[in-house]
């Protein structure tokens, strides 16, 4: 201890020992030291001697400092000083004597470079990092918070390397959010500062802290803090959600679906007093503004910025950036940023271009936000930083904003323009003509971005007429603008000739691009493509090599988009003209040194303009785009010949009408998709309506059974209590079930009789028919069908056989019923008996004697009913055999109504027959006569014989006549 004494007060007797010379024994007292007091007073006194000795404590106490760490974990003290020594070994701080002792800049870059070496050294070992991770988890001050400061001082100088050692490590990242719950703002502030440099470039990383709270626990800390009127708490916060959501689209969207932009409105709340701003609140608000932009940046996916942008305008974000943008006292740096931050808000979003179209500014009589912002443009007193930024809100309202682009153009036609007031038209085209070259400059990009992808705002801007001075004649626009072109070197400007020159050309491209009769326009004076030629063709400076560029880019776009409705200044005579005057080589030169400028990728980076100096403002994003899409086309159409070009219009022509068709059958297709959906619909509202209709149909099923279980259980308790309601009318019980049965019987045999009756009927009617067809077959039948006479003669008496059976069947039922008719009458009669002799029996309490007949009587009824049940299905039995009988007598009857109408047929046929024989034996005694008086005239002999045997043919004829007739008469 007394060396240790020595060491720390300085002794004056001896000689003082070196620098190095006492780290080294310190260095040996820390690793031989047994004592845990010992080694903790070595540690403090390497600490103390860090700053000042701090490469000699690095190179001989760095191992000897780890050791502690790993083996005196139980001692917090020894810990921090362990670590407070290994901090001010790799930090990049410096002494304040160090700094007053030499340059700042090279100690800075000394320091650095040994910080760098230092964090190498431990960081060879990555069971450090672990290490240190492990008692970042302890509690105590002592050791919590060197430990932040370390690795903080590690993540700068080996930031990839500790990143990865974190990452794979368990539960790392966590380990190190939980210093932002921590309760003491000292160790909270230097994690917030900790996980700055732990999530700067790791996409990974910046996911796990946003999925570990960090948006809730951030937001919480800045509103604790007072928001915008905050300190450097507030700072550090912001500066970690930039890290965190910058170029992170999934932070992003998680921090647009956890409602954390809502949260944001409160920030931008300033009072009316804006006189007193602090330093520190202009830092916030200006890191507040650039944390919406970040959420909102036109790099982000166009489906993410759109959802942010929505949201904004949904919980008055939007409103609440108008508001400042319209203040007054505001800074001048925050309202540019507000400008920027407002034109990012609204870019693509027609909800809110609309909604910022409808802003007016607090000023009498009330002006809209735009004019009061293009008047800041034109107004060549305002700051630079402000013109950019009003130039990038003007182009950003007008992006994808047709609606926007039209209310301008109409500002500048003749039927809208209101002396009264200024409006956007107006201050454009002041700030077109100006003699300030950056306003002639942004007025014309300004202007071009009203003409973007919109050729009707095109044609209408032909319209406009200027009235250039008294007595002179209106001057449409485009001429205007050619006029100041062509003299631009004889007007005086303040600032660059060329940068006007370059705006408007770029005007002039933008307008005439997509336009055809812009083209015409521009070609019908006599002066302008001789000026783009001249200017093309004649050897400049360099600063005017992007003029030549541009003035051939305009030529190449009055050829590409010429329609050849100037006979002078067909697409063939500009070409030849250029092939005369240019050469097509040079022509494709100059074209050339547009993209060849080394502001144009510049400005093809992004769409905000960012210039250092007002003389950069030569380029605009979106006439970059243009530049490229057109370059190519102009180069193939100079070197395509008339043939080439005929062909390929043929072809445009071709494909237009495919075009046509093919939009044809778009909208066919969408009209039979809106019938497809319509009838979807309808299915659906059907089915809709039948599963409905099915679950009432199943509840009323449901509700009958219920319904009839209740009515089966109601009808058993019934039964119940008239089984036991009195046992003495078991008797009377019986009657009335017999006196049912009876009923039924009389029912069934009236039935019976009935169908008898309909029988005998059908019967009768069936034995006329058999009799007049037997009759009828009998007359008709001829001599030569004997065989088939006999044949039917069987049938018809079989049939007859048949019938008589049947009906002697019939008799005999209907003796059986009158039978049955009279066993009724006496079972009816025995049962009135019965009834009286039970009514009497019941009424004598004492004639036992009585009711035992009552009994026998009774169950000779039960008998006699069963009897009559068995003649009942007897007789039913019977009335089936009988219609079966009486179905096969019918079948019997059509075979033999079929056979007669066979033998009809016959018969008349055979009846031609003999008609047609009888003809011509007729005719042949006729012949035979007339031949026979031939003879005789010719004196021939005839004999007897054959007039004998003509006279029988005639008399035989006559018969067979006669025999027909009677035959005739008979059928």
């Amino acid at each position: 201890m007394n060396f240790l004494r020595g060491v720390m007060g300085g002794q004056a007797t001896g000689s003082q020992p070196s620098g190095a010379e006492t780290i080294h024994k310190l260095c040996d007292r820390v690793a031989s030291s047994t004592l845990l007091d010992d080694r903790r007073d070595a540690v403090r006194a390497l600490k103390s001697l860090s700053k000042k000795y701090r490469v000699e404590v690095g190179n001989q106490a760095m191992d000897q400092l780890i050791h502690v760490l790993k083996t005196d974990r139980s001692d917090s003290e020894i810990i921090g000083y362990a670590l407070d020594t290994l901090y001010n070994i790799v930090s990049s701080d410096l002494e304040e004597e160090e700094q007053a002792d030499s340059e700042e800049e090279n100690t800075t870059k000394h320091s650095d470079d040994v910080g760098s070496q230092f964090a190498e050294i431990f960081m060879k070992d990555q069971e450090n990092v672990t290490l240190l991770l492990s008692i970042l988890e302890e509690f105590d001050f002592h050791a919590r918070w060197p430990g932040v400061k370390l690795l903080t001082a590690l993540l700068k100088h080996q930031g990839s390397q500790v990143q990865q050692i974190i990452l794979v490590s368990p539960m790392g990242v966590s380990r190190l959010m939980d210093l932002l719950a921590d309760s003491r703002e000292v160790i909270r502030n230097d994690g917030l500062l900790l996980l700055q440099q732990l999530a700067k470039g790791n996409a990974a990383i910046q996911k796990i802290v946003a999925f570990e709270n960090a948006f809730e626990r951030l937001l919480d800390i800045i509103t604790e803090e007072g928001n915008s009127d905050g300190g450097i708490v507030v700072e550090d916060c912001l500066l970690l959600l930039n890290n965190l959501l910058k170029n992170n689209n999934s932070n992003q969207n998680f921090f647009k679906e956890g409602s954390y932009i809502q949260r944001m409105k409160p920030w931008f709340e300033v009072g009316d007093d804006n006189s007193g701003w602090s330093a520190q609140k202009v830092t916030n608000l200006h890191l507040m503004l650039q944390l919406v932009r970040v959420l909102v940046s036109p790099v982000n996916p166009p489906g993410a910025t759109s959802s942010c942008q929505k949201t904004m305008f949904q919980c008055g974000l939007l409103q609440q950036l108008c508001t400042i943008l319209m203040a007054t006292g505001v800074p001048a740096d925050i309202l540019t940023e507000t400008i920027n931050t407002v034109s990012e808000v609204i870019r693509g979003s027609q909800t809110n271009q609309d909604y910022f179209a409808s802003v007016s500014a607090p000023s009498n009589p009330p002006r809209p936000a735009i004019v009061v912002l293009l008047m800041s443009m034109v107004n060549e007193r305002q700051p630079f930083v402000l013109r950019c930024a009003v130039l990038y809100c003007f182009q950003c309202f007008l992006y994808k904003n047709q609606k926007g682009q039209g209310e301008i153009v109409a500002t500048l036609l003749p039927s809208t323009i209101d002396a009264n007031s200024i409006s956007a038209g107006q201050l454009l085209c002041g700030g077109l003509f100006s003699q300030d070259s950056l306003s002639n400059w942004c007025a014309a990009v300004a202007l071009a971005h009203a003409l973007l992808e919109n050729s009707t705002q095109k044609e209408q801007l032909l319209r406009v007429q200027l009235a250039t001075s008294l007595g002179n004649p209106p001057v449409s626009l485009l001429q205007q603008c050619t006029n100041i072109l062509s003299q631009g070197d004889k007007i005086d400007r303040r600032g660059s000739k060329v940068q006007t020159r370059v705006g408007l050309l770029m005007l002039l491209c933008t307008w005439l691009s997509n336009c055809p009769i812009a083209v015409m326009h521009f070609l019908h004076n006599q002066a302008n493509v001789p000026f783009l030629t001249a200017q093309i063709s004649e050897n400049l400076s360099e600063d005017e090599h992007l003029v030549q560029g541009l003035c051939a880019l305009l030529l190449g776009i009055c050829i590409y988009f010429n329609d050849n409705s100037l006979e002078n200044y067909t697409k063939e005579k500009l070409k030849q003209l250029i092939e005369k005057r240019i050469g097509k080589e040079n022509f494709i030169e100059k074209l050339g040194y547009i993209s060849k400028h080394e502001l144009y990728s510049k400005a093809g980076q992004k769409p905000q303009p960012s210039f250092s100096t007002p003389e950069q403002m030569l380029f605009d994003h979106e006439f970059t785009k243009l530049v490229k899409e057109l370059e190519v086309l102009i180069i193939k159409s100079i070197h395509k010949s008339s043939e080439d070009e005929k062909k390929e219009e043929e072809v445009k022509k071709t494909l237009e009408q495919h075009d046509s068709i093919v939009t044809q059958y778009k909208e066919l297709i969408r009209e039979q998709d809106t019938q497809i959906n319509e009838l979807n619909q309808q299915v659906m509202s059907l089915t809709s309506q039948n599963e409905h209709l099915q679950s009432s149909v199943m509840q009323q099923q449901l509700q009958i059974q219920q319904h009839k279980d209740q009515y089966n259980l109601l009808k058993v308790q019934l039964g119940k209590d008239s089984h036991h309601h009195n046992s003495h009318n078991e008797t009377v019980q019986v009657n009335g079930i017999q006196s049912e049965e009876v009923c039924s019987l009389r029912e069934q045999v009236e039935d019976l009789k009935k169908q008898t009756e309909i029988l005998k009927g059908q019967l009768e009617e069936r034995d006329y028919v058999i009799e007049s067809l037997h009759s009828g077959q009998l007359a008709v039948m001829p001599r030569e069908q004997t065989a088939s006479d006999g044949i039917t003669e069987d049938q018809t008496s079989h049939l007859r056989k048949e019938l008589e059976s049947l009906q002697s069947q019939l008799q005999s039922q209907s003796a059986q019923i009158s039978k049955l008719q009279n066993e009724k009458r006496e079972l009816r009669h025995k049962l009135e008996k019965a009834t009286a002799a039970t009514s009497s029996a019941s009424g004598d309490s004492g004639g036992t004697a009585n009711s035992s007949d009552s009994e026998v009587k009774i169950l000779g009824l039960k008998k006699d009913v069963d009897r009559l049940k068995e003649d009942v299905k007897a007789l039913t039995e019977s009335k089936a055999s009988m219609e079966q009988q009486l179905a096969s007598a019918n079948s019997t009857i059509a075979i033999l109504q079929t056979d007669k109408s066979k033998l009809q047929t016959e018969l008349s046929e055979s009846k031609k027959e003999q008609d047609d024989l009888l003809v011509l034996l007729a005719d042949q005694d006729q012949k035979i006569l007339a031949l026979k008086s031939r003879l005789k005239e010719l004196g021939e002999p005839v004999d007897d014989e054959d007039e004998m045997e003509s006279g029988d043919q005639d008399d035989d004829v006559d018969d067979s006549h006669g025999d027909d007739d009677e035959e005739d008469e008979q059928s």
